[in-house]
């Protein structure tokens, strides 16, 4: 007779309808098995993004996609290896990790470029399954996981094997794992979009807007690569501050400003021409089309942020055209994350990308505080850690 496999009991930061109505709370939960291709990973930190929030603080009558319940968010993990299945040949129970986004591995983009834009990206990473139910509960309770291949706001959650990057060969500590939990989303984002999809060099001038984690990730980047002008803009006086210190030459405040000024000022820091590279981390209709006005001739602006569902962008045509400016999107940075983590992870011992004047942890019971924190502006990247 086959051994019985017992079910992992373990808790999780469930969400049960937005977390502004108080639906977030940490349960006990039990965790179903792993397929052949995932792992269970023990969480030791995970990092809060905003699509946390943006899939966990809409009400799921609203038709926004992506958003139901109940699930376990979290897409910046990091931990040890618990459980592999069958088919997984990349890790094995002890290894340590740091979790990103996953992907199929199969369509025609994850086969000739950037996993990022996989052509199933929203199934694999906003959909999920059921992985979590209440002990004793049976199918009656069913909570879905799987977000972004991991919903790290567990102690012990199911991964799919694309998430996962090996990195017990960097020989990180467990307060090292804490600490670079957030590599997997924002900071990948920032850093990939100006040095992958950018290319940034010397001769550019590049204007990022919004200052959280992806946007002072791109700063520090930004720096990296020499630009020749870095600018910073946001409406948050510390973040401004911090941007000139991990490397902006030059920030804008917009508290006050119309989109147009805004546009303007860009100008005034880029030698009257506007910006070659604009990064946009907001999402903000408007103010992207503030960054297209202060871009120069031939510039490039890459949109990041994720916009709501009904949010459109107006383009003169002509003026466009006659511009040769380039409007794009971009995801996770156009990372291929087995190699991007290791790399960020290098940046970091070697002080150019310091990741600890980001973060602030809170214990995974604070989940509110560190939320509010972050709502406020004066946290950049919360981390909570089991």
């Amino acid at each position: 007779m086959a051994d019985q496999v017992s079910p992992i009991k373990t808790q999780a930061l469930v969400s049960r309808g937005p977390f502004s109505e108080g639906k977030w709370a940490i349960e006990d939960v039990t965790l179903r098995e792993p397929r052949e291709d995932e792992v269970v990973v023990e969480i030791v930190a995970s990092g809060i993004c905003h699509t946390d929030l943006h899939c966990g603080n809409t009400r799921d009558d609203q038709g926004v996609p992506a958003v139901f319940y109940p699930r376990v968010l979290g897409h910046e993990g990091s931990g040890y290896v618990t459980k592999v299945g069958s088919a997984v040949t990349t890790v094995r129970p002890g290894d340590a990790v740091l979790l990103s986004f996953a992907y199929c591995g199969t369509c025609h983009v994850c086969l000739t470029g950037p996993p990022s834009h996989c052509t199933r990206f929203f199934e694999i990473n906003f959909v999920g399954e059921p992985s979590f139910s209440k002990p004793d509960a049976g199918a009656n309770d069913s909570i879905h996981g799987r977000f972004f291949g991991q919903s790290s706001f567990a102690k012990h959650t199911v991964v799919s094997s694309k998430s996962v990057v090996n990195v017990s060969s960097l020989n990180l500590s467990r307060a090292d794992l804490q600490l670079l939990a957030p590599l997997g989303c924002g900071l990948q984002t920032g850093s990939g979009t100006v040095i992958n999809v950018a290319a940034a060099e010397p001769s550019d001038s590049i204007a990022i807007l919004g200052l959280g984690g992806v946007g002072l990730a791109a700063v520090m980047a930004a720096k990296m690569c020499g630009c020749a002008a870095i600018v910073g803009i946001d409406r948050v006086a510390s973040r401004l501050e911090l941007a000139r210190s991990l490397g902006a030459t030059h920030t804008i405040d917009t508290s006050g400003l119309a989109p147009a000024q805004v546009a303007d000022a860009i100008r005034d820091a880029t030698d009257g021409l506007g910006a070659t590279v604009c990064i946009d981390t907001s999402a903000s209709p408007a103010l992207v089309a503030a960054l297209l006005d202060g871009t120069r001739y031939m510039g490039r602006v890459i949109q990041v942020g994720t916009g709501m569902p009904d949010a459109t962008l107006s383009l003169h045509m002509q003026s466009f055209m006659v511009s040769g400016k380039t409007y794009r999107g971009a995801v996770q940075g156009h990372c291929r994350t087995d190699e991007s983590i290791p790399q960020m992870v290098r940046w970091w011992r070697d002080g150019v990308f310091p990741v600890e004047r980001l973060v602030q942890f809170w214990g995974v019971k604070e989940f509110e505080k560190a939320v509010a924190e972050m709502g406020k502006g004066e946290v950049v990247k919360p981390v909570l850690v089991w």
